[in-house]
């Protein structure tokens, strides 16, 4: 272990800023964050204050924004601080910290889309028994079994990290405190944490996509059933943009935790963390919002009433 003063050293970060990138990428990600912020928050206001969207769908939609909003906000304002300020060290404690709230905010995304695969697959298949089924007990159960897990995990292993010895090196080879870059930093032997590491993400990833899996295989075969062609494509594009979201995490994390362990693939491998860290809590509102046309005109709505307020309040000239 190391005393909290101890500090960490995100190695990769400094390679980034001797070069002329710094300015140019602390620009694309600041949009990109401004850009998450804004989605996700106005993602859950929508659904907060319309009660057109006081559903299961909207229910899980909501706190997946929520997700999404609190895992970018876990690791973008460091990286950013580290694109410009000469200090890139971080407080042993606080890079414990970071890997265990971002690797909560990833699992409990992973087990939201699983339950929102679950929520299309009653929606679809049993539309009669569809408000009985998803209760409000029953949603908020199936929330607040998703945040408990993704705790669950991440904790056993950080316990298991702060066991291991960091007094040898100090050089994390990542942009943010990501589990495999860190217990490398360990002078101890970290088999049994890679072991650990494997035997969680590998249950996860399994047990989430077998429930993708067998709500979408239901689906489909319930789609092929419906007799007009109209109503086969109304029903397929309302899955589109939940379909796009899983394809989009799972696939990253799939290619996170599945290249061989080489040092060409520790680039993939910190490309890939870029994606799901920044990009994709930027992409999921979009995905949502543009392929629902009750969002947009929400908040088209909401647009047009805030307009209407700031021309109140402004005094004549």
């Amino acid at each position: 272990m190391l005393p909290n003063s101890q500090q960490l050293l995100f190695s990769w970060v400094s390679q980034i800023t001797q070069s002329s990138l710094p300015c140019p990428l602390f620009l694309v990600f600041l949009i990109m964050y401004v850009m998450t912020l804004v989605g996700n928050l106005g993602m859950i206001i929508i659904i907060k204050i319309n009660p057109k969207f006081h559903t299961p769908m909207y229910f899980f939609l909501s706190h997946l924004s929520f997700v999404d909003y609190c895992y970018s906000s876990i690791v973008t304002p460091k990286l950013l601080e580290n694109l410009v300020m000469a200090d890139k060290s971080i407080f042993y404690s606080s890079c414990m910290l970071q890997y265990f709230l971002s690797c909560t905010a990833v699992v409990t995304e992973s087990f939201l889309l699983a339950v929102m695969a679950y929520d299309s697959f009653v929606a679809i298949c049993n539309p009669l028994l569809y408000t009985v089924t998803m209760s409000q007990r029953l949603c908020a159960l199936l929330v607040a079994g998703s945040y408990l897990w993704g705790m669950f995990g991440p904790l056993v292993l950080l316990c298991y990290a702060l066991q291991l010895d960091f007094s040898g090196h100090n050089i994390i080879n990542h942009f943010f405190c990501e589990y495999t870059a860190l217990i490398a930093v360990s002078s101890s032997d970290i088999h049994i944490a890679h072991l650990l590491l494997f035997g969680f993400a590998t249950f996860n990833e399994v047990s989430t996509l077998l429930i993708i899996l067998a709500s979408y295989v239901f689906i489909f075969v319930t789609v092929l059933n419906i007799p007009s062609a109209s109503g086969r494509h109304k029903t397929f594009s309302t899955c589109a943009s939940h379909l796009t979201a899983i394809t989009i995490f799972h696939g990253t994390i799939l290619s996170l935790y599945c290249v061989p362990n080489s040092k060409n693939s520790r680039q993939t491998v910190k490309v890939a963390s870029v994606f799901y860290t920044v990009v994709n809590p930027m992409l999921n509102p979009l995905i949502y919002s543009l392929r629902n046309k009750d969002v947009k005109d929400a908040f088209q709505k909401l647009m047009v009433t805030r307009h209407i307020i700031l021309v109140e309040f402004v005094p004549d000239m």
